[in-house]
C-alpha cells in the first residue's frame, strides 16, 4: 500500500514546455539561408551544409531552451524557480484581456514571472512564504485550468 502512495505522490501532475509558436520557429529558420549566403562565395556545398546546420541549431535551441512549467512531487516549477506547493495560495486562471493586464500594466515588479509571447493564458499564484521576496508568481500557460487544477490537487493531497 505504501508503494502506491509513493507512486501517486511522485507522479507528474502537470508539465508543459513553453515552446515558441510556429511563426517564431519559421522566422528563426530564416537564419539558415542567411548563413548559407555567407559561405556561398567559398563553396556552394559548404554553404548548403552550413545553412542547414544553422537553421536546425537555432530552432533546436529555441525549443529546448524554452522554460518548463510543472507540478510534481509537491513542487511548483516555473522556469528555473521551484517552490513547495504548500507555500502557495489559490491560483487564479486568467485569459484574454485579464491575462494581458496581468502580463502588462498589472504585473508586480517584485513577482516571479515566466511569460512567453504567443501564449494567451496566465496563472497567478500567490506565495504564502513570508521570507519570499516575490508576492506572486505569474506563469504563462496554454492550459491555465489544468495548471491551476494540478496545483489545487497537489495542495489538498499533501500530508
Amino acid at each position: 500500500m505504501a508503494s502506491t502512495n509513493t507512486a501517486t505522490s511522485s507522479a507528474v501532475r502537470y508539465r508543459e514546455r513553453l515552446s515558441p509558436s510556429l511563426w517564431v520557429l519559421a522566422a528563426a529558420a530564416v537564419c539558415g539561408p542567411m548563413a548559407a549566403l555567407v559561405f556561398a562565395p567559398i563553396d556552394t556545398t559548404l554553404a548548403l551544409i552550413a545553412g542547414a546546420a544553422v537553421a536546425v541549431a537555432v530552432v533546436l535551441a529555441l525549443v529546448f531552451g524554452s522554460p518548463v512549467v510543472g507540478v510534481e512531487r509537491g513542487m511548483l516549477r516555473a522556469g528555473r524557480a521551484r517552490i513547495p506547493v504548500d507555500l502557495t495560495g489559490d491560483p487564479v486562471e486568467l485569459r484574454g484581456e485579464q491575462a494581458r493586464h496581468a502580463r502588462g500594466s498589472g504585473l508586480d515588479p517584485r513577482s516571479w514571472h515566466v511569460i512567453r509571447g504567443g501564449i494567451d493564458g496566465v496563472v497567478v499564484v500567490p506565495i504564502l512564504d513570508p521570507d519570499d521576496p516575490a508576492p506572486v508568481w505569474v506563469i504563462s500557460t496554454r492550459t491555465p485550468d489544468r495548471l491551476a487544477s494540478a496545483l489545487k490537487r497537489t495542495r489538498t493531497s499533501a500530508p
